[in-house]
């Protein structure tokens, strides 16, 4: 076993500090990875403060991870020590369901091991990113191409992943106009990721003062949702929504944007439930109310290599990992342009010291 030197929770109530803990040594099929950096969903936060109702204690957040591969077991063939590597939302998942065979292996129906509060179903708790190392399975483990800002890369492996994976599913492409609900960590991705596909994007917002950045991301179009007249301008124009928002809200009000057989995809998870949409506005159209997951190994990487081909990477803040719990209150107040990354020498230079 090896020492590992992290930032964790204890309760729901608890601000963040810091926690040594256990990882076990590199096994025959294991990666074992120096944490360089480490993104901050709000997930990360969710979970934490256990909205969700399903924390296990102590919980070391953190499934946004790239880092340098520092020991590889005996039957790794993909990975070799001194390469960089990441890590995203899980670690492992059963490997034997139809959904793992079709290498959709967040859909697994027995249940994913998430990077960190341990397998979907209930099992033991894994801990995650906010850490100085993590050792990994192989086949959960991703290349990560070289570049000079490799700590915007990190948001990659959820809120990239998270929006690329509904964008390819829907076969979103030239000619299409898609519509994206909110500019915050998964919106400023989905933005970025339809235009490169080559879609017509319009943004939607509730802050007008997101117009100048919107249209840097790469939307044709900023549609502030409050206002009436502009979301009226829009109904029945749009091919496909991703909406990203991670609060409850009206759906109806961007269902009624969709053109025929239209499908809105919901990719935030709130943790209350939205008000029920319109069900005739579904009828009429033929449109469709969907959700969507991260995205399997294969697909990440597809992912991955994409953003490197068309040069895309996060809009990030990086932050030193004793500020962890100031950067969660700012982001509950969207005060993030748009993705806070760990720096993991922070937490190195704190083990040190200890």
């Amino acid at each position: 076993m090896t020492q590992a030197y992290s930032y964790a929770a204890q309760s729901a109530t608890e601000p963040l500090k810091p926690y040594r803990f256990e990882r076990r040594d590199p096994a025959a099929d294991d990666v074992q990875i120096e944490i360089l950096y480490c993104g901050v969903c709000h997930s990360d936060l969710h979970t934490a403060r256990n909205e969700w109702k399903n924390t296990l204690y102590p919980s070391v957040p953190g499934h946004e991870i790239v880092g340098r591969v520092t020991a590889v077991g005996s039957n790794v063939s993909q990975f070799k020590v001194g390469d960089l590597a990441g890590v995203g939302c899980m670690v492992d998942s059963c490997q034997s369901c139809a959904s793992c065979a079709e290498g959709e292996e967040q859909y697994c129906e027995n249940g994913f091991t998430g990077t960190y509060n341990g397998p979907v179903f209930g099992g033991e708790n894994t801990l995650g990113g906010y850490s100085d190392s993590i050792v990994v399975k192989q086949q959960f483990v991703l290349r990560i191409a070289p570049t000079d800002n490799l700590a915007a890369i990190a948001p990659l492996l959820c809120a990239g992943i998270t929006t690329y994976s509904p964008l390819h599913h829907w076969k979103v492409g030239p000619g299409m106009k898609v519509g994206i609900v909110g500019l915050g960590g998964l919106g400023h991705m989905a933005v970025k990721i339809a235009h490169a596909m080559g879609a017509h994007v319009v943004l939607f917002t509730t802050s007008p003062n997101k117009r100048d950045d919107g249209l840097r991301l790469g939307a044709d179009e900023v549609v502030v949702s409050k206002d009436a007249e502009q979301m009226a301008a829009k109904a029945n124009s749009l091919d496909f929504i991703l909406n990203t928002v991670a609060a409850p809200h009206d759906l109806d009000a961007f269902l009624n944007l969709l053109k025929r057989d239209g499908t809105m995809t919901l990719v935030g998870a709130p943790d209350s439930p939205h008000p029920s949409p319109n069900v005739f506005g579904l009828i009429f159209k033929r449109r469709s109310l969907a959700g969507s997951l991260i995205g399997g190994i294969k697909e990440t990487q597809d992912m991955l290599d994409f953003c490197a081909k068309h040069g895309i990477v996060s809009d990030i803040e990086t932050i030193a990992i004793q500020d962890i719990n100031e950067a969660y209150e700012r982001m509950l107040k969207g005060d993030v342009k748009y993705r806070f990354v760990i720096d993991m020498a922070s937490l190195k230079k704190e083990s040190n010291a200890a």
